[in-house]
């Protein structure tokens, strides 16, 4: 009888010490939850990291998932942070809307981590990109990631058989390559080559392809706005539209959209695109296709290096995180070379660093990749758009002064300018 009882005091032990052991082994588990950009090529990416971290810290688990549906990332997350319901981390930041995560309290100081500079001076990022990132006052809320800058693409064997060896430089160039360009093969009186073209929607987020990375480029780097305050160059912004204006006006744009791609098809020479364009390219070109990469043209007298507009986008930390230090470790991993090396093979775009074309361990990429050096050249050149809650409504208005200016000619540059800034100063107003 007694062998009976303390045979079962025994097992009740045991299961009960088993269950502490169990309860104490979840206590030590870490979880932290992780949001990556909801497309295909980034959920890959997401999944082999988090796959490869959770191998390497048993003790810090991390599960990801894409970022739920809805309009647009920035009102996801603005909604997540008025829940609380943010991930610890998330990976699709614009920096337009950090100034409206800030005010909402959604996110957490990355300088504030003792290594933060250590691990940015890393990544050789130059002094002026990186301070592009910092916010208003003083910190860093978003760590730079990846970068997708815009540049010119151009059809090789048009440019070649108007008897240019070399892509335009400067707006001379350009307008002189265009003239040569411009083709009615069978005399109709229509176009059958185009030199150039761009979306003429009046779409906010069109102005990243054409009036904002020529802004960018003629101003050496510049955005609107200076310490949240409005700021721009006025001299840059007329070249934008001064620009577009003669190529729509002297019929080297035409101010219509085609039904197919007229780049594919060798009705266009010339496009600003990204380096996502490439897979795009090699998947549906034509055998006898040749195409290249160069910077955007600039004002005739500008001179040093060529910037544009690189729509980064970056990684941040929410303050809802119950784990801190550990979402910092993640981070770390997710900028670090070796996860950089993936986000380059899995998805072909561009990781925020400095050192792209000296990096070893990029290496064989680029020897596999040529189009891209080009890519990562610029990338060293980029900038975003300024921490400001009413970008999309500036670049709205952005896109109605292109429109009535550049496109069908009915303002000067002068006056679209002068409306411009009214228009902003407007909409700054009414934000207030």
């Amino acid at each position: 009888m007694r062998f009976h009882f303390i045979l079962i005091l025994s097992i009740f032990l045991f299961a009960c010490s088993t269950e502490k052991d169990t309860k104490r082994d979840d206590i030590k588990i870490v979880r932290l939850k992780y949001w990556c950009s909801a497309n295909p090529q980034e959920i890959e990416l997401a999944k082999k990291l988090v796959d490869k971290w959770n191998k390497l810290h048993p003790d810090i688990q991390v599960e990801v998932q894409p970022l739920p549906a809805g309009q647009s990332s920035e009102e996801v997350l603005l909604a997540a942070i008025a829940a609380k319901t943010t991930p610890d981390i998330c990976s699709n930041i614009w920096p337009g809307a950090v100034s409206e995560y800030i005010k909402a309290g959604g996110l957490v100081k990355l300088n504030e981590f003792e290594d933060f500079d250590s691990i940015v001076n890393l990544r050789k990022i130059p002094h002026s990109l990186l301070e592009s990132f910092r916010s208003n006052d003083g910190n860093f809320y978003q760590f730079p990631w990846k970068t997708n800058p815009v540049m010119m693409l151009y059809n090789v064997k048009i440019l070649k058989s108007a008897g240019l060896h070399n892509p335009p430089q400067n707006y001379s160039e350009f307008f002189n390559a265009c003239e040569k360009i411009k083709k009615d093969i069978n005399g109709d009186g229509i176009t059958d080559i185009w030199p150039g073209y761009t979306d003429t929607r009046p779409i906010w987020w069109q102005r990243f392809f054409d009036f904002y990375p020529f802004y960018i480029a003629s101003s050496g780097g510049k955005t609107f706005f200076e310490n949240g305050i409005l700021k721009i160059d006025t001299a840059s912004a007329i070249n934008a539209f001064n620009f577009f204006k003669i190529c729509f006006q002297k019929g080297y744009f035409p101010n219509t959209n085609f039904q197919t791609d007229p780049f594919l098809t060798g009705k266009v020479a010339i496009r600003f695109t990204g380096p996502w364009t490439i897979a795009y390219l090699e998947k549906n070109k034509p055998a006898d296709l040749e195409y290249s990469f160069a910077p955007i043209p600039v004002p005739n007298n500008y001179k040093g290096e060529t910037y544009t507009y690189g729509d980064p986008k970056n990684i941040a930390i929410f303050s809802t995180t119950k784990h801190k230090k550990e979402a910092w470790e993640f981070v770390k991993f997710l900028v670090s070379d070796s996860s950089d090396l993936a986000l380059l093979e899995i998805c072909n775009q561009l990781p925020i660093r400095g050192d792209l074309l000296e990096n070893k361990i990029f290496a064989v990429y680029f020897e596999r990749n040529p189009k891209m050096k080009s890519f990562a050249k610029q990338v060293s050149y980029i900038r975003g758009v300024d921490e400001v809650p009413e970008m999309k409504e500036i670049f709205d208005a952005i896109s109605k002064e292109f429109e009535a200016c550049s496109i069908y000619g009915v303002k000067t540059p002068e006056s679209a300018m002068k409306n411009l800034i009214k228009r902003i100063n407007t909409i700054l107003e009414w934000a207030k």
